[in-house]
Parts: structure tokens; C-alpha cells; sequence
């Protein structure tokens, strides 16, 4: 659209050359790239250069100021990188080196830094210089890799800020400007962005792989496919009547519409692993009071996350703590005691239990070993015990108000789904082996076997262990890291994966809209949800482009044979 505005304050005489100049170079315009290229063109600069237009663009451009920032980690380090990107960049140069020319492209060169005024000598450093477009940014870059410590970046920091058209950049400016010279789509902005935040090596693995283009190169391929196909559905709009179009476009169109929205559906199929991955993976930890949840939260942290007290009742809200299972991201949720109370704030935290098990990924039940080896002595059908305590949790498909808020609100119960909890995301524990640790394989025999007489099967994993010795946490661990790698999936496998519910979001307004393409009769209206289709798309990657429907248009159709 911006291309076609510049085309209509152009006299006609000269419109086909602003097409022959911005559309094969640059298809996404920007002032400063239509700016520089204009005024290369003999047929443009006469006209333009005394044109209010070409004054605004000329005023952009020359707007737009250098930035600079600390690209290293902040504090005491033994090197620290200024990153400067701007067209004032080459000045910094020059000002803080002394030099009478740039130095080599790419090539590192040692020096004394000054001040650019006072020519007081601030550092002894590394300067490199990446002339424009073949920099991060698109822009003339310069890094300074100087001493790490706070006075020197602090005495660079002041010198730059008293140049003209350099200031201090703004959060994420510079992948912005990469991002808007065309260097980045916004899905390598966020996967280098993840990539950045990344603390463990899954998701690692999974941002690069995003950072590199593959998830939008995928996008794209999509975007290029109904660019074509929406093309193919205008041209027959426009010229089927009087042109000669090729037989069959109306059904390539369809054909394609179809395979594409085939293969959205299975992206958006993914079980959430992408996003899950990024995010990490909630764990809640539920059970009645004093089975030891926090101290198995604690025992997998390895520090007191929570207060621990033989005292039923001591945790009152949710206490999550991130940690590192297997290379994968999990949040690990500490619950209050899921039981009846008449105190209001022990029955506001059973709520909060209640509605993070909802929200969990995975759920760990925790049982008291020592009660229920007990029990199992006393029972004739100790299976029996062990379907109680399932229906308690909500592991059958029998209702549960053991530890529903009957006080609160008496529909809410009723709204749930009789099963909450399915087996695949379920965990039992039994905890505190240490005190009857002589009856251990009984009790996981046991228990297992109530499981599986209770709901059926045996896929519900059983952990016996001690958290306060460490004993069976390594296999509990075990468990729950499968369980975890199951859900993320291997980020390096397979199409790549949704990471951002942006993504998702317009990814399903795009089926919708080729949903409505392929119930739409009229075939305009049917095109315009196409349109609508392309948009929604071009917004996963940041392209959003009406003129490049002309292009395929002319490119793919001989009209007029």
C-alpha cells in the first residue's frame, strides 16, 4: 500500500519508474531505503527532491538517531561490548579512535579510545566495524570491546551521549531496526529472544532452531502457497471473461486451500509442546495435610523453598519454584492440604490447590505410606481403600466431595468434569517410606494393583519414596521426567513448534478463514476470506503486503495470449 501511495503523488510520466526502483528490491518499503534509492534515479530526482514528499522522507531519515548500549552482561566483567548502530555510527569512529578512516570491515583492530571532546584517553580496547546493510541491524554498526569494569563503560557511555544524533537505545531497539530493515521476521526476533532467556538445554535447542528461520520459513511457505492461490482466485475474478486463463484454476485453488488448511490443523495439533517447552511444564504437588508436599518440593529444589512443620495445615497458598528436570523447564507447585475446613484462609488456600491442579500439566498425588500401611493391616480389601482415596482426588469417574468447596459455591462442583484428573498426567507417590520401610514393595504392589482394579489400567505410575531421606527420589524423578519429555517432545525433531500463543491466535483466525473460502459460494466473497486468510498469516512473520498479489498475478498468468 505504501508503494502505491508513493506511485499517486507521482506525476504518471514517472510512476512506472518508482515501481521499476522500490518493488524488486525492496518489497516491504521503509523511508530510508526509499529515500536513498530515489535520489540515485535520474528519472526520480528532479521531481522529487522539491517535492514535500521526498522532504518527509529526507526528515525521517535524518531523524531516525544512533543508538548505543551495553550488549554484555551488566557489572564487574573483564570485557564489556558498546554496540553503536546508526548513520552516525562511522562519526563515533572516527571521534573516539582518532583515526582519518574507517577501519576494516569485520576485522578487529586494537587502539586507545578518547573522549570525542576533550581528547582525554578513556579505555585501551577492541574496535569493529560493520558497514550497513551487512550488519545486525541493517544499519553501520561499531562494537567497542573495552574493560568490563563500571567506570570505564560509564566514562564511554557519558562521551557517547554528548555527541550529536547518539543517544542511549531504548529495550530491544536494536533487533527492532534489524527487524524493520528486513535482517529478522518477527519469529526469529522471538526466538532469539527465547534464546536469550533460555535456562535449560531443551530450550536451548528449541529457540535456536527458531532464531535460525526454520519455524519462519515454514510461515512463509504457507504465506507464498495462498499468496499464489488467492493470485489465481483474483485473476479468474477479474479476467475469466475476457482474457484467456488457464482450465482448472478455480479447482488448483481449492486443491491447494485444502492441503494448506490440512497442514494448520495438524501444526496447531501439537498438544502445546512448543509452548510448554518455552514456558516450562507445571507440576502441582496435591494430597491432605502433613503427607510431606513441601518436603518433596523442597527435596527436588534442594533448598527450603517452603516452610516444612509437623503441623497439619502450615502451607496456606501456592509456592511454585522453577527447576531443571532432565534438561527440561518444570514449575513445581507446593499446595495447601486439600481437606474440609471453617477456617476462611485454610479454605481460600484449598481453593487456590484445587484451581492449580485444574491449570497443572501434571498432577502428583501424595499419600501417607505409614497411614496406609495401616490400613492395608486392618483391611480385608485393602483395594478397596485404595478406590476411596482415588475418588477423593477425583482419579475416577465416581464424584468427589471430599475436599469440594461446599461453602463456596455449590455449582461449581457440578460444572467440573468428573474426571479431573486423567491418568496420563497423574502421578501417585506414597511418601514416607523411611517409616515403613520394610513394607515397601508390598505397598507399591499394592497400591498398583488398586490402581489398576480401580480405573482399569496400570497407566497411572505409582512412586514410593522418602523425602525426607532421598530414598526412591531418584526413580520418582525418573518418572516425572519422561513424563515431561513426552509432553515437549524432542525441539529438534520434526516441524518446529508453536512457542507464543500469538502464533496460535492467528494461526486458528487463519483456518477460519479457509474454513469460510471453502463453504463461500460466491466467489468474491470467497476470495475476500482468502485476503483475510493471507493477513493473518503475514502477521506471524510481520509481512503484510496488498501490492505482491500483483506481482504473482502478471508472473504466474499469460493474459491477453
Amino acid at each position: 500500500m505504501r508503494l502505491i501511495l508513493l506511485q499517486r503523488l507521482c506525476p504518471r510520466h514517472i510512476r512506472p519508474a518508482v515501481t521499476q526502483v522500490l518493488t524488486p528490491k525492496h518489497p516491504r518499503w521503509i523511508p530510508s531505503s526509499v529515500n536513498s534509492i530515489c535520489f540515485q534515479h535520474n528519472r526520480l530526482r528532479t521531481y522529487l527532491g522539491t517535492r514535500p514528499f521526498c522532504q518527509f522522507v529526507e526528515l525521517t531519515t535524518r531523524s531516525r538517531p544512533t543508538i548505543f548500549a551495553l550488549s554484555s552482561g551488566h557489572g564487574k566483567c573483564g570485557v564489556g561490548v558498546i554496540r553503536i548502530s546508526g548513520p552516525k555510527a562511522s562519526d563515533v569512529v572516527l571521534a573516539m579512535t582518532g583515526r582519518s578512516s574507517l577501519p576494516e570491515p569485520r576485522l578487529a583492530t586494537v587502539g586507545a579510545l578518547y573522549h570525542p571532546i576533550s581528547r582525554e584517553m578513556l579505555d585501551r580496547g577492541l574496535v569493529l566495524w560493520f558497514p550497513g546493510p551487512a550488519s545486525f541491524t541493517g544499519e553501520d554498526v561499531c562494537e567497542l570491546h573495552v574493560h568490563g569494569g563500571p567506570a570505564v563503560i560509564n566514562a564511554i557511555h557519558e562521551a557517547l551521549e554528548g555527541m550529536p544524533d547518539v543517544q542511549y537505545a531504548e529495550a530491544g531497539e536494536f533487533t527492532k531496526r534489524a527487524f524493520l530493515n528486513g535482517k529478522l521476521d518477527l519469529t526469529e526476533v522471538e526466538g532469539m529472544a527465547d534464546l536469550i532467556h533460555a535456562e535449560t538445554e531443551a530450550q536451548r535447542k528449541q529457540a535456536l532452531r527458531q532464531m535460525e528461520g526454520e519455524l519462519g520459513r515454514m510461515y512463509a511457505d504457507w504465506r507464498n502457497r495462498l499468496l499464489r492461490t488467492l493470485a489465481h482466485v483474483e485473476a479468474y475474478i477479474d479476467f475469466s471473461e475476457d482474457e484467456n486463463i488457464e482450465e482448472g484454476v478455480l479447482e488448483q485453488a481449492q486443491d491447494e486451500a485444502n492441503v494448506l488448511l490440512k497442514e494448520i490443523q495438524s501444526h496447531l495439533a501439537d498438544n502445546r509442546r512448543g509452548e510448554r517447552l518455552r514456558n516450562g511444564v507445571h507440576v502441582a504437588i496435591l494430597g491432605k495435610p502433613n503427607v510431606g508436599k513441601s518436603s518433596l518440593l523442597n527435596a527436588i529444589c534442594q533448598r527450603p523453598a517452603a516452610i516444612v512443620s509437623p503441623l497439619a495445615g502450615t502451607t496456606r497458598d501456592v509456592v511454585e519454584s522453577a527447576v531443571n528436570i532432565g534438561g527440561y523447564p518444570v514449575v513445581l507447585s507446593d499446595t495447601a492440604g486439600l481437606r474440609k475446613s471453617e477456617d476462611v484462609v485454610e479454605r481460600e488456600g484449598v481453593r487456590r490447590a484445587r484451581q492449580r491442579a485444574r491449570e497443572a500439566d501434571i498432577k502428583v498425588i501424595m499419600l501417607n505410606a505409614l497411614h496406609l500401611q495401616t490400613t492395608f493391616s486392618t483391611m480385608a480389601h485393602p483395594n478397596q481403600h485404595i478406590q476411596r482415596l482415588m475418588e477423593d482426588f477425583k482419579l475416577t469417574s465416581q464424584s468427589s466431595t471430599i475436599y469440594s468447596d461446599d461453602e463456596s459455591n455449590g455449582d461449581d462442583e457440578k460444572t467440573q468434569p468428573k474426571n479431573e484428573f486423567p491418568d496420563a498426567e497423574t502421578i501417585i507417590v506414597l511418601n514416607k517410606l523411611d517409616l515403613v520401610e520394610e513394607h515397601r514393595e508390598s505397598l507399591e504392589k499394592m497400591c498398583q494393583q488398586g490402581i489398576r482394579e480401580v480405573n482399569g489400567t496400570g497407566s497411572m505410575p505409582c512412586c514410593v519414596l522418602s523425602s525426607k531421606t532421598g530414598i526412591g527420589l531418584e526413580r520418582f524423578l525418573e518418572v516425572l521426567r519422561d513424563k515431561v519429555k513426552d509432553m515437549c517432545g524432542n525441539p529438534l525433531t520434526g516441524n518446529p513448534s508453536l512457542t507464543q500463543a500469538r502464533h496460535r491466535r492467528y494461526l486458528n483466525r487463519c483456518l477460519n478463514s479457509l474454513y469460510d473460502f471453502e463453504k463461500q459460494d460466491d466467489i468474491v466473497k470467497a476470495a475476500e476470506h482468502l485476503r483475510i486468510a493471507l493477513r493473518h498469516l503475514g502477521k506471524m512473520t510481520g509481512r503484510v503486503g496488498a501490492e505482491e498479489i500483483l506481482d504473482v498475478v502478471f508472473g504466474d498468468f499469460c493474459i491477453g495470449k
